[in-house]
């Protein structure tokens, strides 16, 4: 494919040497306009111009540059490595030179004047020609595509995560039953058999029958067995039960249910979930401190559902400090919602812990099932709210949970001709 030219320009130049001062001006003139044209339509697009001589120095960039690089107006005549580090210079170098239809594409990720994530393609100004004349880079920022194709990927694996496990809750679901009814049957023989033993007296000893502790030490030796038989049970039993909630628990994360929204006070719910978790609360020796505003007005939540987020909470908060420490629970309002917060004085998280707390699966406990955050930020998002977590290891963890006070209201479509509908004109009229 030939390289397209100017037709101005090779008029112009098949002619310069007859043109006159008036001539050269109007040339003159021309280029001018048109570098003109140029700029103002290198600086409405919105990816990123750099030129550069064959030596590397920038000779020219548009305003998008200016903003994804951050440059200033001294920046021409530098070399470009020194504006954009990231750039493989020397590959451009080795396109410049080689010449022909050739392009190098690259992607790099910078810190100023702000992380982004940029795509660069580079093409030498000559075209096919060998030889050096400079090379033209255009940068398209491809953060927002990136982190879209992240989160895509991302959604796609959660999703057949959660089939995947659904389907295997569903199928553990039904032995867990039948485990469940058969230690119950299993604890009440063992109970029967240990109230029929310890009803039975040991056998006297016969006469010409050796005397001694044989018949006791066998009826000892039973009874130990049977303790022992229950303690094993026992502790079937809780390993059943755990199992059961957290397949009851996953299943409530993947079967989520519209939450019920009424007004309700937040404080209320504060208050009940404390008293519900009051004498675990005092087991482990936990200060509680409620600082709950009472500026804070009636919210359209779930109160079942609210409560079910702060009991996952305030749980994970008294796991964080084991034994002692305080729990703080604070609410408070602004102009356009309700807010509350749940803080511990446990060990915190890591910054790697606090980016995948809300992940599926994810726990830093030892029998936790990494649903119950999933579990909360499902719920908040279902009412239209926010939730926060600030974390410093050694010091604790902090969530916030914002929600909004007014339920959003659908849009109605305009009549033709612009008249109000017929709820809004009975509104008014009243």
């Amino acid at each position: 494919m030939a390289a397209v030219k100017s037709g101005f320009l090779d008029k112009v130049l098949g002619r310069i040497g007859r043109l006159d001062a008036q001539g050269l001006q109007a040339v003159v003139q021309r280029l001018a306009r048109e570098r003109s044209f140029l700029e103002t339509l290198f600086n409405t697009i919105e990816d990123g111009i750099l030129v550069t001589d064959e030596q590397g120095k920038i000779l020219y960039f548009n305003q998008a540059a200016r903003r994804m690089l951050g440059l200033t107006d001294d920046v021409e005549g530098r070399h470009v490595r020194d504006c954009v580090p990231e750039v493989d210079w020397d590959q451009l170098a080795r396109l410049d030179t080689a010449g022909g239809q050739r392009f190098v594409r690259q992607e790099f990720e910078i810190e100023y004047p702000r992380p982004r994530f940029l795509r660069l393609l580079a093409a030498p100004l000559d075209g096919r020609q060998t030889g050096t004349s400079g090379v033209a880079l255009i940068l398209h920022d491809a953060t927002e595509a990136r982190q879209q194709t992240f989160e895509a990927i991302e959604s796609e694996r959660v999703q057949a995560l959660t089939l995947l496990a659904a389907s295997l809750a569903h199928e553990i679901g039904n032995p867990l039953n039948a485990l469940h009814i058969h230690l119950q049957l299993l604890e009440r023989e063992l109970r029967k058999l240990k109230t029929a033993w310890e009803g039975s007296a040991p056998a006297p000893a016969s006469a010409g029958a050796e005397t001694g502790s044989g018949p006791r030490a066998t009826h000892t030796d039973v009874a130990t067995v049977l303790a022992r038989m229950e303690q094993f049970l026992q502790v079937a039993q809780g390993e059943v039960n755990r199992l059961d909630y957290i397949v009851t628990q996953f299943l409530q994360a993947l079967r989520p249910t519209a939450p019920q929204l009424r007004p309700t006070s937040l404080n209320d719910v504060v208050r009940k979930t404390v008293d519900l978790l009051r004498p675990e609360l005092e087991n482990r020796g936990i200060t509680v401190q409620m600082q709950l505003s009472r500026a804070v007005p009636e919210t359209p939540l779930d109160p079942v559902q609210m409560q079910q987020v702060l009991v996952n909470l305030v749980k994970n908060a008294m796991q964080a400090m084991t034994r002692g420490g305080t729990l703080t629970l604070q609410t408070g309002a602004d102009s356009e919602g309700v807010w509350v917060v749940v803080a511990d004085t446990g060990s915190g998280m890591t910054p790697e812990q606090l980016q995948r707390v809300f992940e599926p699966f994810f726990t830093t406990k030892q029998k936790g099932s990494g649903l119950g955050l999933m579990i909360v930020q499902r719920i908040v998002r279902a009412h239209r709210g926010r939730i926060e977590v600030e974390s410093h290891v050694g010091r604790g963890t902090t969530f916030r949970i914002w929600l909004p006070l007014h339920e959003r209201r659908p849009r109605l479509l305009e009549p033709p001709g612009g008249a109000a509908p017929a709820s809004e004109e009975a509104a008014t009229g009243s």
